[in-house]
């Protein structure tokens, strides 16, 4: 009587002992009688479940059943109608001759383990087993803080996740195609800046997935774009361009010889704008030609690019009129030449010709030793008729 005290015996208290003695469970585990078959303990199929979800219990009755109970491990969850789990979870679904079932729900890590039905018949007391799996999403619980390094370190990022089964981790870097690794940690060895970026860390197993990423960031000095002279008209609006790559973004200065330039003081606006930095001359005067130099700047170091601002001359009426009179003084001197040239041409067809004739004067006809005039004033012509050509493309 040591377990319910000599006097004051509670119901409860006799319901456990009387379940101990008739289902002879010590501690709340099965134990076959001698002479019992292998067929009065039955081991269910396991049953899983996954987290937040609910599982029915069911055990069937069959014969007369005097006393029947689910235990889980040494607890009674119920004892027929009576509840004596304190866990609002655990309700009775349904209790008849036939069937006997109750139900967890928003199953839980800590509900996993063994349940045991104990039915006690006229005949026998029989136990029906089942094992609970739960499984549980996966979660990263511990990942890599975003993170910025200089070009060149070496990065090491982790990320770890828990879940049953126990998840898969792969790394990838979004920008580029496929993993860049299968491990909770991601070596990095030298850092370039093509390999910054957001990376995303993925665990995964049979439930779920779970996604998180982590945005890298490579610094490194500026470098820029060779600079392109401009050349403006005195009065207009002149433009220099500078651009320059660099993490952190770089600052511009310009700087006209050793003088550097700001806004207002030069009668010239300096506008800043991401990569680019501009350098704009309104009213360009004589004084605003010249070289100009861009220098871009961060915490890393400095990259600088020239460029000259020089003058255009627009064409005036003088310069038109000189131009003109110089195409039309060339077009008269080509008119002649063409004229002379087609004359000396005309000239030295009619002497070949009348030569030929003397030369091939007929059938029996002899060649003296004049019979290569003919070859000469055909080469004559057809330097003529060159020459022609070339003076007539002007």
């Amino acid at each position: 009587m040591g377990v319910c005290g000599y006097f004051a015996v509670s119901r409860k208290c006799l319901v456990v002992l009387s379940l101990r003695l008739l289902f002879l469970l010590p501690a709340g585990l099965p134990v076959r009688s001698q002479g019992d078959s292998q067929s009065d303990n039955k081991v269910m199929d396991n049953i899983t479940v996954r987290q937040g979800e609910t599982v029915f219990l069911r055990c069937s009755q069959g014969d007369v059943v005097t006393h029947t109970a689910w235990l889980n491990r040494s607890s009674i969850l119920y004892a027929g109608e009576d509840k004596w789990s304190v866990d609002p979870r655990v309700s009775l679904v349904v209790l008849n001759e036939e069937e006997f079932t109750i139900k967890i729900e928003n199953v839980d890590i800590s509900d996993e383990g063994q349940y045991i039905c104990a039915v006690q018949t006229r005949s026998r007391p029989r136990t029906t087993s089942v094992h609970v799996i739960v499984q549980v999403p996966p979660k990263i619980i511990n990942l890599s803080k975003d993170i910025a390094v200089n070009e060149g370190s070496n990065v090491t990022l982790m990320c770890f996740a828990n879940g049953k089964p126990e998840p898969t981790v792969t790394w990838k870097l979004l920008s580029s195609t496929g993993l860049v690794s299968e491990d909770e940690y991601l070596e990095i060895p030298s850092i370039t800046r093509q390999r910054a970026g957001t990376y995303e860390c993925t665990a995964i197993n049979e439930v779920s997935t779970d996604v998180q990423t982590v945005e890298l960031t490579v610094n490194y000095p500026p470098s820029v774009t060779e600079g392109r002279d401009v050349g403006v008209t005195l009065g207009q609006t002149g433009v220099l361009q500078c651009e320059a790559d660099a993490v952190p973004a770089a600052d511009f200065e310009w700087y006209r010889d050793d003088r550097r330039l700001f806004n207002d003081l030069d009668s010239i606006e300096i506008e800043d704008n991401g990569k680019i930095s501009t350098l704009t001359f309104y009213n360009v005067s004589e004084v605003d030609y010249g070289n100009y130099t861009c220098v871009a700047i961060n915490k890393l170091g400095s990259a600088n690019t020239s460029m000259v601002l020089y003058e255009v001359i627009e064409p005036t009426s003088s310069t038109l009129l000189q131009a003109l009179s110089s195409t039309t003084e060339k077009t008269v001197f080509t008119e002649e030449m063409t004229t002379s040239l087609l004359d000396m041409t005309t000239s030295v067809i009619e002497k070949t010709a009348s030569t030929d004739y003397a030369i091939w004067g007929g059938p029996g006809a002899v060649q003296d030793g004049n019979s290569g005039t003919m070859g000469t004033h055909t080469s004559t012509c057809l330097l003529i008729i060159i020459g022609l050509q070339f003076l007539l493309k002007f």
